[in-house]
């Protein structure tokens, strides 16, 4: 089969479109064909170096496709079935695993990080990992839904327990995990305050639900949150971007704010002053990927037409080199989708 692979760490030209050998499944193993392959940040990491990455090593985390054949252990999924992949692999036996905390497994990793991901035209999976989609999603829209949407339902509803009336605000309007909570937030009738880097992306984001939007590079984050609540600040922040919104991200919270937070796209190091978070109450909590039963809650949602992926460009797999140039622009909005 073709796929890419990466032999060392680094720039985009390190990504190099080969034959490899087709998998074989085991018994508990469903073999894929790749349809569509969404791009993550993971994606630019993982091909920079992460810790757990072995050379040569194939990305992807968000995979839609069909399923070619099914191991002799598995009776319920069958060839011809259009399905996604959940974006994870978990030992499904320790005790978390068991309590349905998979996100806490100490095996847990995502697809195409410590193991080869969809970045292929075949992929073989446990058969937990394959979720049959309706006819209503296609391929590209079916790739683009899994990590971002389970990242950002975890964090809004698994983390911060959102409740209707309350005020989100969502940094990156435009990145898969920003448009994913906009859309969550407003399913749970809060009120969202949205950033973006430019007025297309801030229309988009109204587009998509939210009620204000803010210029992250020309407007002070703070300063527009307190305008728009009176003063108050929000109850929630949605933060994945690091050292370059955290300063901005903690002074827009209200006193018993919630600031949560899957990723530091801008750097992993920030400052905290600790009487700040003690004397206003403050919560700050991590959040990493979400459970199998959040990936099956948010997506019934999604198969029913109330979340819906947003798609901003598709390459050809052979061009990945072109994709991964274009998402380090972030001038996306909306998912990057590869097809083999």
């Amino acid at each position: 089969m073709k796929a890419v692979r990466i032999h060392q760490f680094g720039g985009p030209k390190v990504l190099v479109y080969e034959d490899v050998p087709d998998p074989k499944p085991r018994n508990d193993q469903v073999l894929i064909r790749v349809r569509a392959c969404a791009l993550n940040h993971l994606d630019l990491w993982a091909r920079k170096g992460l810790p757990g990455v072995n050379l040569p090593h194939i990305l992807g985390s968000d995979v839609a496709g069909e399923i070619v054949e099914a191991g002799e252990y598995i009776i319920d999924l069958k060839p011809g079935q259009r399905v996604l992949l959940a974006p994870m692999l978990f030992c499904n036996r320790c005790p978390k695993c068991v309590a349905g905390l998979q996100n806490q497994c100490r095996h847990f990793t995502v697809l195409g990080n410590a193991v080869d991901g969809g970045n292929c035209e075949l992929i073989a999976v446990p058969a937990v990992n394959v979720i049959p989609i309706p006819d209503s999603l296609d391929f590209n829209e079916a790739a683009s839904v899994p990590l971002v949407f389970l990242t950002a339902w975890h964090m809004l509803t698994g983390r911060a327990a959102i409740r209707p009336g309350q005020t989100v605000l969502v940094l990156g309007a435009n990145s898969g995990v920003g448009i994913a909570a906009i859309q969550i937030a407003k399913l749970f009738h809060a009120r969202v305050i949205a950033t973006a880097g430019d007025e297309r992306k801030m229309e988009r984001a109204r587009e998509i639900g939210a009620d204000f939007a803010i210029n992250h590079y020309e407007q002070k984050i703070s300063q527009e949150v307190r305008k728009i609540t009176n003063f108050e600040g929000v109850d929630i922040v949605i933060e994945h971007v690091g050292p370059a919104t955290w300063d901005e991200s903690m002074r827009s919270l209200k006193t018993g704010g919630t600031l949560v937070t899957c990723g530091a796209t801008t750097g992993p190091k920030v400052e905290l002053d600790l009487r700040f978070l003690f004397s206003r109450q403050l919560a700050l909590l991590g959040s990493y990927m979400g459970t199998m039963s959040e990936l099956h809650e948010v997506l019934g949602h999604v198969f029913a037409g109330r979340l819906k992926p947003v798609i901003d460009h598709t390459f050809p797999l052979s061009e990945i080199r072109t994709a991964h140039e274009y998402m380090e622009k972030s001038q996306m909005f909306g998912k990057i989708v590869l097809k083999p």
